[in-house]
């Protein structure tokens, strides 16, 4: 498997982390949250030498993870997938925070996807992993065969996303973690939507520790 992090600035001021990836035999790809700056994220999928992509993959609906969708689209091809909660996010700029650019951004997904869905690159799979919280619909990517997860904003290197915005949920986001997350093996490394990564063995600490507030 071949795996690249770009960060790229959104049109909201917020640098995002993208994530491009291929496997190497078919050469199938899927770009995870293209949040901005599209030529930087074409002009990498140029040297990897990709003309389509095969998935644009949304881990949640906020305009800092979608902001070169459509141009990316329009550029590489792409079936865009997004957890069926937040594919109605999408048309409520309050929620995605579309109205923050002067043209208002209309993006449409292909296909949701739902808890325990399994997307494939080649002989790579991904299961879709519900982690409501950061919004109601926020998803994650969770490849068993490769040890790695894209955590979206939902979990970071020492913290979670931020629950005060629409359709966020403090208990929500901690469940989410706590049950679904840190349960992962200890060696499942994190890639989220902003920062830098880490591994399930570090985070786990946080959220035993705090177990037992929330009984």
């Amino acid at each position: 498997m071949i795996l690249k992090r770009l960060q790229v600035d959104s049109f909201i001021g917020l640098v995002t982390n993208c994530y491009i990836v291929v496997d190497e035999k078919t050469k199938e790809t899927m770009v995870i949250d293209p949040g901005g700056e599209v030529d930087k994220i074409i002009e990498m999928l140029n040297v990897l030498k990709i003309d389509n992509i095969k998935y644009i993959y949304l881990t949640h609906c906020h305009a800092d993870h979608i902001g070169a969708v459509k141009e990316l689209k329009e550029a590489k091809g792409g079936k865009i997938l997004i957890h069926r909660i937040d594919k109605e996010g999408l048309y409520e700029p309050n929620i995605s925070f579309t109205n923050w650019e002067q043209n208002s951004l209309i993006i449409d997904a292909d296909s949701r996807v739902e808890e325990d869905d399994l997307i494939h690159l080649g002989n790579i799979e991904f299961k879709v992993i519900h982690t409501p919280g950061h919004t109601a619909g926020s998803s994650c990517l969770y490849c068993e065969k490769e040890k790695l997860l894209f955590s979206g904003d939902t979990l970071f290197k020492g913290t979670w996303g931020r629950t005060d915005l629409p359709t966020g949920n403090f208990e929500n986001i901690i469940k989410s973690i706590t049950n679904k997350l840190v349960t992962l093996p200890d060696d499942v490394i994190v890639y989220p939507g902003h920062g830098n990564s880490t591994r399930i063995k570090e985070e786990q600490p946080i959220y035993l520790s705090l177990r037992p507030r929330l009984l």
